[in-house]
């Protein structure tokens, strides 16, 4: 199956709905109509329209800042007054804060005094430099996504932030975990899921999966029901057909019927793909392999347990380091703090924010990015390395991504409405994926001895895999159509019984049984900023399998290949938000965007796959040990690098002379002290 001819042109046609990039030739033309001003009246002009930039880039800084600064100190439960890695912070992080921080920020975005200014500005471009006119531009693009001019919105956009904040803190907080033969057990959704692939005992995964199913009732009788109310409210106050409508028209620049015109096209073109492979499992392990809490563990078998030497945690982040340097790719200067290890009161999701974003201030200086990124890897796990390693690979992608944005003002970089999800999420998931390549692993997939992980379990895993790989592209497509079904009950249908209900149904249908990760217990749909987001991993999806047919028909290979790093950098990520998603991978690519070549690998078979992979494997698992190669000891991703854990700083490269691998290895010894039975197994 492929994606229709009606498919592609619903993509075409989405593309020509986002933002116009005008041409040189463009911009001369709108000169030419525009009468000339008097040399004095240019100069004033040109004297006020560059203060206004410059103020408004300044105090955009300075709101998004205190936000995020608040988002990262409750999200990590951090105490109060730990700094950050400039050594500065607030005196205090709470709920309380962030709220507070969220709705100045908004109220700044939201100020339409800022977008009638940038408005009458732009009435003569002619008087504009280019750089003057793209940042006028975003500047209009950013305020319109954020003014509201109904009072009943912003009163419920109001409460909705209020609402959230209780939801948020009382989630946290929560007693999460599995009642296993011992008794009662914390564990986090990340450490349930993991438990759940890797357990053998049945009744273990099963209690497992009742932990996570527990997610849902917990968040609808903690404010959901009057959360998902009052957004609803809030955007058909503004004019949209509901919530999921207006996030998806902010974000992407098509609305949400064009959204599932798209994502229709996908989930028709594999369903059957899906209940061919429902209907093989259940033939090759039995009709319990389909229950949820069995689906991973007897897909997989042992083999996650024979695979996890190859994939020792304390080694990721080395492994990540040398990966991305050999691949070309640099962080311009950038300052990172990782919060890499599970803990209790810790957000239960792995993302990458950024309290300073990277932008070219007017006198050509150059202004770096300062990012966190958090995992939640619990290395005593059987299993966490390899999660942990890839949800690594993931955020490190996003913040290279958001540290080469190079434009003229600080909103082109930051990762709300006008910044697609699904451009964000492409760069991101491009670069994960490579840990699931052969070639990949022959090189860093290693256990503690520095042997690469052998062949026989990569083929192991493929045969194992690869005919189920289409549950993953069900189970993204199941989260948006569960939102969009849920902001299209009427209001008196939204009660905790019938959004549980929603959820099972949804299940059902989408994924043809019940998830392993149960809708409700996902936590992009209780923040606003995650919420009706996860059709971004669908689009993004679909744009890295098309990227990675491109690399790989103009070189041949991807692993280690470092012109990845210098083009990513120069079609994906230098342009930000001034952009369209759809002209940029269409532009890399020189085809629009299309689903088919992620369809055609859902269908190749496994000897067709094994042959090929083999080959790169051979090819790969040849050269030295990427700690013995010639240069090793040098691994410069041009960045300063902090390993925390919560509050204590592990490591720091300002502390190394700037020497990473310096770094790893202090990371690697706090890791040995903490968990010395895992490296001891």
């Amino acid at each position: 199956p492929s994606l229709s001819k009606v498919g592609r042109s619903s993509l075409a046609s989405a593309a020509l709905l986002l933002h116009p990039r005008a041409s040189s030739a463009e911009m001369m033309r709108g000169t030419k109509r525009k009468a000339s001003a008097p040399a004095s009246e240019s100069v004033c002009m040109s004297s006020a329209l560059q203060e206004f930039i410059d103020e408004t880039n300044s105090a955009y800084e300075k709101v998004h800042r205190s936000f995020e600064e608040q988002f990262w100190g409750t999200k990590m439960a951090l105490s109060d007054g730990t700094a950050l890695a400039d050594g500065k912070g607030p005196t205090k992080y709470s709920v309380s804060e962030l709220t507070r921080t969220k709705m100045e920020m908004e109220a700044f975005l939201a100020d339409s005094s800022k977008l009638k200014k940038t408005r009458e500005f732009l009435t003569s471009p002619g008087e504009l430099s280019p750089d003057q006119l793209k940042t006028l531009k975003i500047f209009e693009r950013t305020f319109s996504c954020y003014i509201m001019e109904s009072s009943i919105a912003r009163e419920k956009r109001e409460e909705s932030m209020k609402l959230e904040g209780k939801l948020e803190s009382a989630r946290n907080t929560m007693k999460l975990g599995a009642h296993l033969k011992d008794g009662f057990q914390e564990m986090s959704s990340v450490g349930l899921r993991n438990k759940m692939r890797t357990a053998p005992d049945e009744v273990e995964r099963k209690a497992c999966y009742d932990g996570l199913r527990s997610i849902g009732p917990f968040v609808t009788q903690n404010g959901f029901v009057e959360v998902v109310k009052a957004r609803n409210a809030m955007s058909k106050a503004l004019g949209y057909v509901d919530y999921y409508d207006y996030k998806v028209s902010q974000a992407e620049g098509f609305n949400k019927a064009r959204l599932f015109e798209i994502l229709d096209t996908l989930e028709v073109g594999t369903r059957e793909i899906m209940m061919r492979a429902r209907e093989q499992l259940a033939e090759a392990k039995g009709a319990a392999a389909l229950e949820p809490y069995n689906t991973a563990f007897l897909m997989a078998g042992d083999l996650t347990k024979r695979m996890d030497p190859y994939f020792p945690f304390e080694k990721s982040v080395e492994m990540w380091g040398r990966s991305f340097g050999k691949l070309g790719i640099s962080y311009k200067d950038a300052t990172m703090d990782l919060d890499l290890l599970d803990r209790k009161g810790k957000y239960s999701n792995g993302f990458c924010h950024w309290p300073q974003p990277a932008w070219r201030k007017p006198d050509g200086t150059w202004q770096a990015a300062t990012t966190h990124f958090t995992s939640l890897a619990d290395p005593s796990a059987v299993g966490s390395g390899h999660t942990a390693l890839t949800t690594l690979m993931h955020e490190a992608g996003h913040a290279a991504h958001f540290a080469n944005i190079q434009q003229s003002s600080p909103l082109f970089a930051q990762e709300r409405a006008p910044t697609s999800v699904a451009y964000a999420e492409l760069q991101s998931m491009f670069l994960d994926s490579l840990v699931g390549d052969a070639a990949w692993r022959a090189r860093y997939a290693r256990d503690r001895n520095g042997n690469p992980l052998p062949w026989e379990l990569h083929a192991e895993d493929i045969e194992s895999t690869h005919p189920y790989k289409v549950f993953a592209l069900r189970a993204m497509l199941a989260v948006p159509y569960f939102e969009k079904a849920l902001y299209e009950l009427p209001d008196e249908e939204v009660t905790a019984a019938r959004i549980a209900s929603l959820a099972d149904e949804i299940e059902l249908n989408i994924q043809g049984g019940f998830s392993p990760r149960p809708l409700l217990s996902v936590p992009h749909l209780l923040s606003d900023e995650a919420s009706c987001y996860y059709h971004g991993y669908v689009l993004a999806e679909m744009a890295v399998h098309q990227t990675r047919e491109y690399f790989l028909d103009k070189s041949g290979y991807i692993v280690d290949n470092p012109i990845i790093g210098p083009t990513l950098e120069k079609a994906y990520w230098e342009p930000g938000n001034s952009a369209a998603f759809l002209d940029l991978v269409a532009d890399l690519t020189g085809k629009p965007l299309s689903g088919e070549p992620w369809v055609k690998a859902l269908s190749e078979t496994v000897g067709s796959l094994k042959e090929s992979e083999k080959k790169d494997y051979d090819t790969a698992v040849a050269k030295p040990h990427p700690a013995e190669e010639e240069g090793a000891s040098n691994v410069d991703l041009k960045m300063r690098v902090r390993f925390v854990d919560g509050d204590a700083v592990i490591a720091d490269t300002a502390n190394t002379g700037g020497d990473f691998i310096q770094a790893c290895g202090t990371f690697e010894k706090y890791i040995a002290s903490r968990f010395p039975r895992k490296l001891a197994a």
